[in-house]
């Protein structure tokens, strides 16, 4: 029997090596007829830990590795663009992203300047 092969969605890296991740199906009701959205939960073995929160990972069927663990990580099929926020709980780290802002704000105004100095002359 061939393995089978899903696309879902990584909600927990909390463990090492062991992902969360869900997997959407839409359902009607047999007898009311109403839609229906539930989530299919597999833990994924990630030996490299590729994947983060968020991103989007094909995964495929594998033999049990632990208690929950039954499926393995094929590749992350899109990188997650959201912000990291528990890195940015910490101040000195929050401080460091909006100093990097400022600095790329300011290149950007000195870029501006020179290109209107150069225009001008």
């Amino acid at each position: 029997m061939p393995k089978r092969i899903e696309t879902g969605t990584v909600t927990s890296a909390a463990s090492a090596k062991t992902r969360r991740v869900e997997i959407p199906r839409v359902v009607r009701h047999d007898k009311y007829g109403r839609i229906q959205h539930r989530r299919t939960v597999c833990h994924v073995h990630d030996e490299g830990e590729e994947s983060q929160p968020g991103d989007t990972v094909e995964i495929v069927e594998c033999r049990p590795r632990s208690r929950l663990k039954r499926w393995e990580l094929v590749r992350v099929v899109a990188k997650s663009k959201a912000v990291d926020v528990a890195s940015l709980r910490s101040g000195a780290r929050a401080t460091e992203l909006r100093e990097s802002a400022a600095r790329a704000e300011e290149a950007a105004a000195s870029g501006r300047r020179i290109a209107e100095e150069g225009t001008a002359t």
